[in-house]
């Protein structure tokens, strides 16, 4: 892959309400895998990767050590004291637009949502943020604007906000997907492949020609694990039924994601989904031919209503507002978090009007299966593309392990780009 270059870029803050708008102009070659070298990418793979992105029925579980991936590093912290009236500040600073039906969107929905859940809230929300120096200026901006807390939600924004932490031990840094954490730095995600393994089974009841098209943007581990978890979803109750992958090579680029779209049409693909920070341009190619989508990150279902399908989405209002409100009271330990279908964290986007009402049982099925344990996607055996075992008979991958993804499941078409 070419390796992407970067550029300088300036923020402009307006206000709108109690809630500051900091938007910065995000340089179309900026991705979340700048310097995508072969290099790099073998890093990615043995670090388990990117954790890529409406609202929850019910609050999400407070983080516990039962959820964590790695030993807290640190006790709870002193709280944060509130004089009568006062508003408590919390930053967010997000890679893309709020309006990609996507990633961000589904991000920045969690946002407004703790603006509502908890309204001694105002956030501060900086949208277009590239995964550089250019963060840092951003969250120290809104350290000075007073907040006390920041979401960094792009996995290339953790290593700007471990540099902003160091000088800030006073602010509380929430991080989005990533794999490390320091004393006022604590990552939180949700295990999504859950979700895309049940949208997978409607994606296989529902496929007429047995072909399914998946558009992915860079093949690291959390993008690989999606890929298979459909794939095997729609094996599951279509045997014979194959995935198409094609890679973009991009994070959000409407235009390589229409090609890309049109192409698997082309070879007969008539369900579609993504692995792409902004699907809306997938969804959008597949209702224009007559084909049907799956969804990702976010409910994209006003975009298709002819042939939308579901999706898996994020559901992050109630895990934003149990964090807000723990380093509020002074009982937030730094960890690293990781919750899933039975957290609220992740779950299933609204069925579209062409799935049928057996076809939504066997997905919700899924779900609950997933939560009572009786429902394991991932459990061996599993091969790879080649025949290879990748799982036991019988084994039940952790997260670290999955996380480590770097193989395409039989039944799955396309070569994982060098």
């Amino acid at each position: 892959m070419a390796q992407p270059h970067t550029a300088t870029t300036n923020a402009k803050i307006t206000r709108e309400s109690e809630e500051t708008m900091i938007r910065a102009t995000r340089p179309a070659s900026t991705t979340r895998m700048a310097r995508m070298s072969s290099g790099f990418k073998a890093t990615l793979l043995a670090c388990a990767a990117w954790m890529a992105l409406a609202a929850c029925a019910a609050p999400a579980a407070a983080p516990t050590a039962s959820n964590t991936s790695a030993a807290p590093s640190t006790a709870a912290g002193k709280g944060i004291q509130l004089k009568d009236g006062e508003k408590l500040t919390v930053g967010f600073i997000f890679v893309g637009t709020a309006d990609d039906y996507g990633y961000n969107y589904a991000a920045d929905q969690g946002r407004l949502a703790l603006e509502k859940n908890l309204p001694y809230v105002k956030t501060l929300a900086a949208y277009s943020v590239p995964e550089n120096a250019e963060a840092e200026r951003v969250m120290e901006d809104m350290i000075r604007q007073g907040a006390k807390i920041i979401f960094p939600t792009s996995y290339g924004h953790l290593d700007p906000a471990m540099n902003v932490a160091k000088r800030h031990p006073e602010v509380t840094f929430l991080h989005q997907g990533g794999l490390k954490n320091t004393t006022n730095v604590g990552t939180y995600f949700g295990e999504i492949w859950q979700d895309v393994y049940a949208a997978g089974i409607v994606a296989g009841k529902e496929s007429k020609t047995g072909k399914l098209g998946f558009v992915a943007a860079f093949p690291i581990p959390q993008v690989l694990l999606n890929i298979n978890a459909f794939e095997l979803g729609a094996k599951s109750v279509n045997p014979d039924v194959k995935t198409t992958v094609v890679f973009t090579a991009d994070w959000c680029n409407p235009g390589k994601l229409t090609d890309a779209a049109n192409t698997l049409m082309d070879g007969g693909a008539d369900v579609l989904t993504a692995h792409e920070d902004c699907p809306a341009a997938v969804i959008q190619a597949a209702e224009r031919r007559g084909m049907m989508s799956v969804g990702y990150h976010a409910d994209g279902s006003p975009l298709a209503p002819k042939g939308w399908l579901t999706g898996a989405r994020w559901t992050w209002d109630g895990l934003y507002t149990d964090l807000v409100k723990q380093v509020v009271a002074g009982t937030y330990v730094s960890q690293i978090y990781r919750a899933g279908v039975k957290d609220n964290v992740v779950g299933l986007s609204p069925f579209g009007a062409a799935v049928t009402p057996d076809v939504r049982t066997l997905a919700t099925n899924a779900e609950k299966g997933i939560i009572d344990g009786s429902v394991f996607p991932f459990q061996g055996p599993v091969t790879d593309q080649s025949g290879k075992i990748r799982i036991e008979a019988g084994k039940r991958p952790n997260t670290t392990e999955l996380e480590s993804t770097d193989y395409l499941v039989d039944g799955v078409i396309g070569t994982i780009p060098s």
